[in-house]
This record gives structure tokens, C-alpha cells and sequence, in this order.
């Protein structure tokens, strides 16, 4: 069963920045792309990368270890969609940041 965690303020992710954040023990990345919140699995699948520590340009954000990219939308790999990051979805509540996970 899954639920509704908040995990940052709007303020504390501004437009074209990510962030990670802690659910319960699972690390995701965080990312607001033009005021629309995104949430993906934190660990790139190739090397364990923080994709929150990445550098998110439009929706598609850079693994900082070997440079893979992913659509923060989607989770899909930029060059390889059958390749993916988990993807939680994220949602405005007020002032705060709500994933479901």
C-alpha cells in the first residue's frame, strides 16, 4: 500500500533544480521542471550515481558519474527507453511537495 509523504517545500527546489530526498529509508531524486514536480529512484542503474546531485536540463537530468541521461517524466533512459529508473508520482499540496511511494 502506498501513501503520500511530503518531502521538500516548492522553495526548496526551484525551477530547473533537483534535489534528494528520504522516504522512509528510500533515497529519490526530486526535480521541478517549469513549476511540475518529479520524483525518480535516486541510484542511476549504471553505477549507482545520485541522479539528485545531477544536472537537470528540461526534463532530462545528467548522472554525475558516466554522464547517462534520463527523462525525469518517464524514467525512461534518453538514448535507450527500454531502460528506466523507477518513477514516483509527485504533486503540489499548498506550500508543500507530496511524493507517493
Amino acid at each position: 500500500m502506498s501513501n503520500e509523504t511530503k518531502v521538500a517545500k516548492i522553495s526548496d527546489v526551484p525551477p530547473g533544480q533537483c534535489k534528494t530526498v528520504s522516504v522512509n529509508g528510500t533515497d529519490l531524486a526530486l526535480y521541478n521542471v517549469s513549476g511540475t514536480f518529479y520524483a525518480t529512484a535516486n541510484a542511476c542503474p549504471h553505477r549507482g550515481g545520485s541522479l539528485g546531485e545531477g544536472m537537470l536540463e528540461g526534463q532530462l537530468i545528467t548522472c554525475p558519474r558516466h554522464g547517462w541521461q534520463f527523462d525525469v517524466t518517464t524514467g525512461c533512459l534518453a538514448n535507450n527507453p527500454q531502460a528506466k529508473v523507477a518513477t514516483y508520482p509527485a504533486r503540489v499540496d499548498g506550500d508543500d511537495v507530496l511524493v507517493q511511494i
